[in-house]
């Protein structure tokens, strides 16, 4: 454990003067103690294992030497298309998004330009920045591997590489291809790995591609901030629950809200807001844009709940962030922490509040001993004086804006469907009857009401059917034109997703 001094500046750590300036007209003047203990060494050139808790500064850490170096001893000359200087690999979208936010001013003051590059998104974007030169290169591991087999990007020339939180791409299983990425690195460059925990397979990282690394730990593997109060609240049942779930999202500040499932997550978002709390959420099934843009409504205060799944655990930096929520307790306790670290970043004060059912006492008992967090349970209902206490000043209701409903399928599929039913609600004679009297074009159109991949997927389960699963086939009449054929497969998808 480092024992630093308080009150430091970014010049006293001999930062070069057009950072100190950068970073002071962000209002940053004085280093975190992970900074205070790494620049030295990054800045010196040599390779730094770094370890501090989820926003302890890594990532200004890791910054300022990249654009230190690459602005001034290591300048690579003229720029050249498709081979960087430096390198950032991080595990997920939204971290390599706050990365480059980060770093971009830094960089600009010595003239270098950045780039963000990860899945998700069409390489357009990405392929062109490249073709013109780019200095530093913020990525995920999955994209850049992609673009450097299509000969887009080269490794060659990077003279520093950086890896962000190397635990979790062991966790997410990155370690394969990072390992392939370094390689195509030189083994001569810098290297520089950070992150809260070092573990899951990130020592085999270390021995390969480090060379006399030092070691900078400003916290223990479980550390968590001791600004951070943390609750356990236990409801009684699934109603209690989603009482206690509103009460605590009705204040003013932000707080974000965690999920163990997509599903969920985009159900409660729609429910808060529903009830006039504007709320967005953060998953994996949302496309880039859709992302940035919940995100941006999260940041600029429109919406000031995020109900999130774990992909936001790391790397979504908002300031102020009041209250995280375990709506879902996580699995395992690296996961609470990282949860939590959204909080009481950068020195502020924030509250981590636990929803505990009667069948999780057991499971999150073993999570919090493992996490390191000593709690006492308080059984609570959505009007406790604790609940209430943590809520403070209940903002005002926000009636929900209209939700355009997105039609599912074409309108004449949607026509043939409602014109069966309600035949059966009028006593009509079935949707049988009625599709084999509508002609070929009305009965393909009631087959593929079930759209895109999700017919294609349908139609394979089933064609593995027996044959007497699908008496309606075996009776069916062709029709003039091909129907026969086209009705049948398509009927298939019909019937497979009853």
């Amino acid at each position: 454990m480092s024992e630093t001094p308080q009150e430091i500046t970014f010049a006293e750590l001999n930062v070069p003067a057009p950072l100190v300036a950068a970073l002071a007209a962000d209002g940053k003047t004085l280093a975190f103690p992970i900074q205070v203990d790494t620049l030295p060494d990054t800045l010196g050139g040599r390779d730094v294992l770094g370890r501090g808790k989820t926003g302890s500064g890594k990532t200004l850490a890791f910054s300022i030497p990249m654009a230190a170096r690459l602005g001034g001893k290591l300048a690579g000359g003229k720029r050249r298309p498709g081979r960087p200087l430096g390198l950032i690999l991080a595990p997920t979208r939204e971290l390599a998004t706050q990365i480059s936010a980060v770093l971009t001013p830094l960089a600009a003051a010595y003239g270098l330009n950045t780039t963000t590059i990860f899945g998700g998104v069409n390489q357009t974007r990405q392929v062109t920045a490249l073709k013109a030169g780019v200095d530093i290169v913020v990525a995920c591991p999955g994209r850049l591997e992609d673009l450097m087999k299509q000969g887009f990007v080269n490794l060659d020339a990077v003279e520093i590489t950086v890896l962000d939180e190397a635990d979790h791409m062991a966790d997410l299983g990155f370690l394969p291809v990072v390992t392939r990425i370094l390689d195509k690195t030189p083994s001569n460059g810098q290297r520089l790995l950070f992150s809260a925990t070092l573990d899951n397979g990130v020592d085999k990282l270390v021995r390969k591609f480090l060379h006399n690394e030092v070691l900078h730990s400003v916290d223990e593997a479980t550390s968590h901030v001791s600004a951070m109060t943390h609750h356990v609240f236990e409801v009684n049942g699934p109603d209690s629950k989603k009482d206690l779930i509103e009460a605590l999202a009705s204040g003013t500040g932000r707080r974000i809200l965690f999920m163990r499932t997509k599903h969920h997550a985009k159900k409660l978002a729609k429910q808060l807001t529903d009830s006039g709390i504007p709320a967005v959420d953060l998953h994996g099934n949302l496309s880039q844009p859709q992302r940035d843009r919940n995100l941006a409504a999260f940041s600029d205060g429109s919406a000031r709940v995020l109900v999130a799944t774990d992909v936001a655990a790391r790397g979504v930096h908002v300031d102020d962030v009041e209250l995280v929520i375990h709506v879902d307790p996580p699995m395992e306790h690296k996961a609470y922490l990282h949860r939590s670290g959204r909080t009481a970043r950068a020195g502020s004060a924030g509250d981590v509040v636990t929803i505990c059912l009667p069948t999780q006492k057991k499971d999150l008992a073993q999570l919090l001993k493992k996490a390191a967090i000593t709690v006492i349970p308080v059984p609570v209902t959505a009007k406790s004086a604790e609940v209430t206490a943590l809520v403070g000043e209940v903002a005002a209701y926000v009636k929900p804006a209209p939700r355009v409903v997105q039609a599912q399928g074409g309108g004449r599929s949607q026509g043939a469907n409602a014109q069966r039913k309600r035949s059966v609600r009028e006593g009509g004679q079935g949707g049988g009857r009625s599709r084999s009297n509508s002609g070929s074009g009305s009965s393909r159109d009631y087959s593929t009401s079930t759209a895109g991949s999700s017919a294609r997927r349908h139609e394979g389960a089933a064609a593995s059917r027996p044959a007497q699963a699908r008496p309606e086939r075996s009776v069916r009449p062709a029709t003039a034109g091909g129907a026969a054929t086209g009705g049948q497969r398509t009927h298939r998808r019909v019937s497979s997703g009853r």
